[in-house]
């Protein structure tokens, strides 16, 4: 029996981690709007094991047609981060614009949901929301994280005034967003 026990516990250690490595996989695919990733640097090496990197992604705003955003997120690297169980840090920074003629296809919420994404394995994601300065004919998006037990202040945010595209008007974010 002394003998079988080093051999059990290599393999169950061996198929917990296929199974976090897969369960790490699953939570990634369960993402219905998948960003376009643009580009990922590498920011810290890891000797053995994958690189700590920025990665650059694209977004288009689901509600509101002509509206584009881009975020940076780093993303951990080493052997926790390879097998998707590494808690990825709060920093993310956020830039949106107009990319062609704005138009709604509904009715919306201040503070609506535009993007998420999970950021750990059970606790964390990234969100980012829309909202509209009916004054100003802006629509204003902002990017955080939440933690389930304390949260997180870090955030980003940025600005897309509705211009005119071609011959058409711009319609006014006031009446398509409601408080």
């Amino acid at each position: 029996m002394k003998h079988s026990s080093p051999r059990l516990l290599r393999s169950c250690l061996v198929a917990a981690l296929c199974s976090c490595a897969s369960l790490g996989n699953f939570s990634q695919t369960l993402a219905a709007d998948e960003p376009d990733l643009i580009f990922k640097k590498s920011t810290v090496w890891k000797f053995l094991s994958p690189d700590h990197k920025l990665a650059v992604y694209a977004i288009d705003d689901p509600a509101v047609k002509g509206v584009a955003c881009h975020f940076t997120v780093p993303e951990k690297g080493g052997w926790t981060g390879w097998l998707g169980l590494a808690e990825e840090l709060s920093d993310v920074s956020l830039a949106c614009r107009q990319v062609g003629p704005v138009s709604f296809t509904k009715k919306l919420g201040q503070g609506d949901e535009a993007f998420r994404q999970r950021r750990s394995l059970f606790f964390k994601k990234m969100r980012i929301v829309r909202g509209c300065d009916a004054k100003r004919n802006v629509l204003v998006y902002v990017v955080y994280s939440d933690k389930l037990i304390e949260g997180s202040p870090k955030n980003s945010t940025s600005t897309v005034p509705i211009m005119p595209w071609g011959n058409s008007e711009p319609p006014r974010c006031g009446d398509w967003i409601k408080d």
